[in-house]
Order: structure tokens, then sequence, then C-alpha cells
């Protein structure tokens, strides 16, 4: 069990997801810093100074933070539209594998009945012509 256990944790895909996971924790940082020191301020400036993590409405004893809410989304706009810039730019530096040769025909028509047969007959089993 601890033998397929460790095959399982070197196979390949297991070791990139997580690296995947371990890099895509540092870019989430490095994007909230982005959306929150940098676009959410100027974005706000240019709303009249509105700062979104302050936006927020008290219903009752419930405090309902929208603004953080809004920031979470263009966040996940960011790093979704970010990911999909990276896919397509990997996906451009990928060759493209070359279509496999057409497989050899294996039947042919015959020209008196124009049924399919084999093509090593040599006379039509339906219409008995010889090829």
């Amino acid at each position: 069990m601890l033998k397929e256990f460790k095959e399982f944790v070197m196979r390949g895909n297991v070791l990139d997801l997580a690296v995947a996971v371990i890099i895509g924790g540092a870019f989430k940082s490095i994007i909230g810093s982005l959306v929150n020191d940098i676009l959410m301020p100027l974005i706000g400036l240019v709303l009249g100074g509105i700062d979104f993590a302050s936006l927020n409405a008290t219903v009752g004893n419930a405090v309902i933070a929208y603004g953080a809410f809004i920031q979470a989304i263009v966040d996940f706009l960011i790093i979704a539209f970010v990911i999909f810039i990276l896919i397509k730019a990997a996906n451009k530096t990928q060759k493209e594998q070359p279509a496999p040769p057409p497989a050899e025909p294996t039947t042919k028509e015959c020209p008196h009945c124009f049924t399919e047969i084999s093509i090593k007959a040599t006379r039509c089993p339906n219409c008995t012509s010889e090829l």
C-alpha cells in the first residue's frame, strides 16, 4: 500500500497539481494586492472617491459588506483574465500534432453494381462480374 501511494504521489500530474496550487496561492496574493492597492483606489477615485472596502449596509444587527464582495468579484475577474491569457499563450507555444495518415482502404466499389466489396476481390459476390 505504501508503494502504491508513493507511485501515486510521484506521478507527474499529482506533482504538477501541487506546484500549481502553491503558485496559485502566491499569485492570488499578488493579484489581491494589485486589486486592493492599485486598481480599486483608482476606480473609487473615478467614481467620486468611493472606498469599496468600506461599503456596507446594516440590516438589523447584521452588517452586509457588499464592498468586499465587489472587490472579490474584481479579484476573480482579473485572475480569470490573466489565467486565460496564460493558457492562450501556452497553447500557441505547443506544436500541433500532425494528423495521422489515412488508413489504407479495405473495400472498393464494384464498377458494375456499385456495391461495396473487399479490395482483394476479383469477382463481385453480388453481381458476379469479373473485376
